[in-house]
């Protein structure tokens, strides 16, 4: 058996070798194969000489057949030599080769790093928690019934701008005395107080009479989206036109109905309100103390990870970021440079995580249980209004079946290292936990 010697950590270098006989008997045996079908002029379907196929189609046939016989010979040596290869070997012509029946090779590959679970009983963890209780939901009740206000105009004595109203404005902005693009509009509409406009211009309208006007100065923030005005004051005048109330609707059976309660039973309302936010709260505490298991596993187990491997995953990040780009609106975002280092620290971050995870799993049988799967896919559907479709949706294609078992593997992995480290708990409150996406 051919040695496989070492290059670096996680490179290592093979020479293989196939008999040219063997490698002559398959190329005439695939080009006899490809005569009963090839078009050639001058010749019947089947009847074109091996020496007229040779000419034309000898090349790449032997090309074929090296590659496919170099591969399996190197995979059947890795095998043996019980190495396990990360990505593509990389072939190139075995320089001191003396054997003049045999073609040489040498293969240059890497190899999985191998990985010895680091202790975690010296890990500081902080297990979250989070209660949903009243106030969380007559808040988003609160939200709800916001996302369905109606506008009512303000007049009289009461025509003066406050905290949620609506307002039609016009407005010019100068910068030294010149009108600068995006600085003016007429009948421009904002919700006052919900902070999409700048602190200054809000403070401006704030508590201004339909009718009147104001001049005020704004300063544009360093990071502005407008770069050509990031950073300098503008002067500002404010006009306001309209002033409207917003009116929400009260939490009664008319209300329930429309957020789909057919009776129109408010508690069932809240009931409904309380299982949504529930799972909605425990997915993000879920993420974060997942998120927290993971760095443990990353600090007690530094590993080297194969580039290979890495620039496989650079190249799915790239790709990612182009899908996502192109899905926001932006033209020809598959033809935009973007720079791999850019994405390598992710990359070697996720790969690094990935084999320390795939480790610990095989090491302390974590493997997603069929129990598990079925109800992690059922607690998802639970939320839909049809949820033995979603459940057949899921089971009805391997690939989302398979992401289903790698949330419950990750699952149980965070749990296992909770297990091992030094845990505290804490509980967090509802605004915390929505505030933190």
């Amino acid at each position: 058996m051919t040695a496989v010697e070492t290059l670096d950590k996680l490179q290592r270098r093979i020479t293989v070798s196939v008999p040219k006989a063997e490698l002559i008997g398959e190329v005439d045996a695939r080009l006899k194969n490809l005569s009963r079908t090839a078009r050639v002029a001058g010749f019947r379907p089947g009847k074109v000489p091996l020496a007229v196929m040779q000419k034309r189609y000898g090349p790449s046939v032997e090309a074929e057949v090296l590659q496919d016989k170099v591969g399996h010979v190197f995979y059947e040596a890795v095998s043996a030599a019980r190495v396990r290869v990360a990505g593509m070997p990389a072939f190139t012509p075995h320089e001191a080769a003396a054997d003049a029946d045999a073609f040489a090779f040498d293969a240059v590959f890497e190899v999985y790093p191998d990985i010895a679970l680091g202790d975690l009983s010296a890990q500081q963890l902080e297990r979250v928690s989070c209660a949903v209780d009243d106030a969380a939901i007559d808040k988003t009740v609160d939200v709800l019934r916001k996302q369905r206000r109606t506008f009512v105009e303000r007049s009289g004595d009461d025509a003066v701008a406050q905290d949620g109203d609506r307002l039609t404005v016009d407005f010019v902005g100068k910068i030294d005395d010149v009108a600068f693009p995006g600085g003016s509009a007429d009948d421009f509409q904002f919700l006052l107080g919900e902070g999409r406009m700048l602190p200054e211009f809000e403070n401006a309208a704030r508590g201004l009479k339909v009718g009147t006007s104001v001049d005020f100065d704004l300063t544009f923030p360093e990071d502005y989206q407008g770069r050509e005005v990031a950073g300098k004051t503008a002067r500002f005048t404010l006009t306001l036109k309209r002033a409207e109330a917003a009116v929400l609707p009260e939490v009664d059976a008319d209300f329930a109905k429309a957020l789909g309660i057919p009776d129109g039973n408010v508690q069932t309302l809240r009931d409904d309100v309380r299982k949504n936010l529930e799972r909605e709260v425990a997915s993000r505490i879920g993420a974060r103390n997942k998120a927290a298991a993971m760095e443990a596993l990353l600090a007690v187990n530094a590993i080297d990870v194969p580039r290979g491997v890495v620039n496989a995953e650079i190249d799915e990040l790239m790709a990612g970021a182009r899908r996502d780009l192109a899905a926001r609106g932006m033209k020809d975002a598959d033809k935009l440079p973007l720079s791999p280092d850019l994405f390598r620290e992710q990359a070697e971050r996720r790969v690094r995580l990935g084999l320390i995870v795939a480790e610990l799993v095989k090491e302390h049988e974590l493997h997603a249980k069929p129990e598990q799967v079925r109800a992690y896919v059922e607690g998802l559907a639970s939320s839909y209004e049809s949820p033995d479709e979603v459940v057949r949706w899921y089971y009805g294609d391997a690939k989302r079946l398979s992401d289903a078992e790698s949330l419950v593997i990750e699952n149980n992995v965070a749990d296992f290292v909770f297990t091992q480290a030094q845990t505290t708990d804490k509980a967090l409150n509802f605004d915390e936990v929505m505030s933190n996406g």
